[in-house]
């Protein structure tokens, strides 16, 4: 029953309303700091009170005693019995003195019975019966004996004072007690009391509408994330947040929202691109595959020179299909570095090896070799390989013959950058945010003139982050195009 109604208490709390819950939480902890101070103020308060009015009739007290009990040398020298005769002779006039408005006194003899009574005029409070107990603590020397006890419905403050044989004696002969009603006491606490729970229920009262109010202004943007979420869950992408007036972690917050969904919408983009030109990718060649197998069945194995010509087309888009699945399975694989086997490499004696084989897919271009710094370099030679070959293959496609080529290196802090470099056509400005993508491709007639897939520079890409490194290109229309590659150089290196 109690685990039931504590899951029903808790599912309410968690169903209530952020800026509920925090103002709560806020007041709770304001009321709990304004009651600690009110009550540690108010137990001050009437501490001090107390101590005063105790303090007060001691003080008031004390001369008067020894004025009656000792004379005016203020000390004697009588015996312990002569003592006791004479606080029989002076008990009355003693109380008597000791008696006002608001206190009342009573002489007892070292025995605790009442030798006098202070109370004669009827405003004159009435003077509780004496606590043996705490008759006998003063009997037995203790100084300082306070207690409060009711009479007649009244709280009343009760001072015991021992009447010494001489100032600082340990022998007592007596004691005096005296009384005071604590009602002035009690009206200043109680004042204080009320004062005290107007002060906080006001407080309480404007710090729960200052709360409400500072969490609803300081919530509102995520309020519209709130809003903007359910506008995107709705399958509009262009929402945005957009809280430019506001630096603090719900601003953070807004403008990293604003920013995932800007990479989202741009990933949804990217995926339509992909969808749309790998469908037109193998639709080219499908469809030759269909024409071809068409015209054979109408009759063309009849001519064995048209049957011939068909089935090498039908095994040119084979193999093109064949060709552009193996590199989607390779962008797959290379989602991650687990395919990279990075061996320490020499740059100048792997470019040696490569410009030679790059000549020969251009013999018509000139390509060259930049020289940098003998450097050495962590990375699976065959997969910087196949990037350089992609990039040089796109310059050859890009360059008319007798156009110039360049490859280099140079060193870049604890980095290397490799750079392939050509004085082409270059690439159109719409066309460079995309030239990575997969199947993306600026002049598709271009392309396909030269057997493209489209995907060689997307490879490339992944084969560079897969060795934790960067790819990037500048580029003008008419004036060419420059990829460069920056890769971490080997620890060796950076000693």
């Amino acid at each position: 029953m109690l685990s039931t109604l504590k899951n029903k208490l808790r599912q309410l709390w968690n169903n209530l309303p952020l800026r509920i819950r925090l103002t709560f939480f806020y007041v709770g902890l304001l009321g709990l700091l304004l009651g600690i101070f009110g009550g540690t103020l108010y137990w001050d308060t009437r501490h001090f009170l107390f101590q005063s009015t105790t303090t007060r009739i001691r003080a008031q007290a004390k001369p008067v005693i020894e004025r009656r009990l000792f004379g005016a040398g203020g000390s004697s020298s009588s015996s312990p019995q002569a003592l006791e005769e004479r606080l029989q002779q002076i008990a009355y006039p003693l109380a008597r003195d000791l008696t006002s408005r608001d206190t009342v006194a009573l002489v007892l003899d070292k025995t605790g019975q009442v030798l006098a009574d202070g109370r004669l005029l009827p405003e004159e409070p009435y003077p509780p019966v004496p606590s043996p107990q705490a008759v006998s603590r003063a009997l037995a020397g203790e100084n300082e004996v306070n207690y409060i006890t009711t009479i007649q419905g009244e709280r009343v403050l009760v001072l015991l004072i021992p009447l010494r044989q001489a100032p600082g004696s340990p022998q007592v002969i007596g004691v005096v007690q005296l009384s005071t009603p604590l009602a002035p006491i009690e009206q200043i606490l109680q004042r204080q009391r009320l004062l005290l729970a107007l002060s906080i229920t006001g407080t309480l009262l404007v710090g729960t509408i200052l709360g409400l109010w500072l969490t609803t202004s300081a919530l509102t943007g995520l309020t519209r994330m709130v809003q903007t979420c359910q506008r995107i869950a709705q399958g509009d992408l262009s929402q945005r947040v957009n809280l430019p007036h506001h630096r603090d972690e719900v601003g953070q917050l807004a403008l990293a929202f604003d920013e995932m969904v800007a990479r989202i919408e741009a990933l949804f983009a990217s995926q339509g691109r992909f969808v749309a030109n790998a469908a037109h990718e193998l639709r080219t060649p499908l469809t030759a595959l269909q024409g071809s197998l068409e015209v054979l069945m109408r009759g063309a194995q009849d001519d064995p020179a048209a049957t011939a010509r068909l089935i090498q087309g039908m095994y040119r888009e084979i193999t093109r299909l064949t060709r552009l699945s193996q590199q989607l399975l390779d962008l797959t694989r290379l989602e991650s570095a687990s395919d990279i086997r990075k061996q320490p490499l020499e740059l100048a004696t792997f470019f040696d090896e490569f410009l030679q084989q790059a000549q020969l897919l251009g013999p018509e271009r000139n390509i060259s070799l930049q020289a940098g710094p003998p450097l050495t370099l962590l990375a699976d030679a065959d997969a910087l390989r196949r990037v350089l070959f992609n990039l040089v293959d796109n310059a050859i496609q890009h360059t008319a013959p007798g156009g110039t080529i360049s490859l280099g290196w140079r060193r870049q802090g604890d980095q290397v950058a490799i750079w392939v470099a050509d004085d082409g056509e270059g690439i159109a400005p719409e066309d460079l945010p995309h030239i990575f993508e997969p199947f993306y491709r600026g002049d598709r007639s271009r392309s396909r003139r030269w057997g493209g897939t489209g995907l060689g520079l997307a490879l490339a890409k992944a084969l560079v982050e897969a060795h934790g490194g960067q790819i990037q290109v500048s580029s003008e229309p008419g004036r060419g195009a420059l990829f460069t590659i920056t890769l971490p150089l080997s620890q060796n290196e950076n000693l």
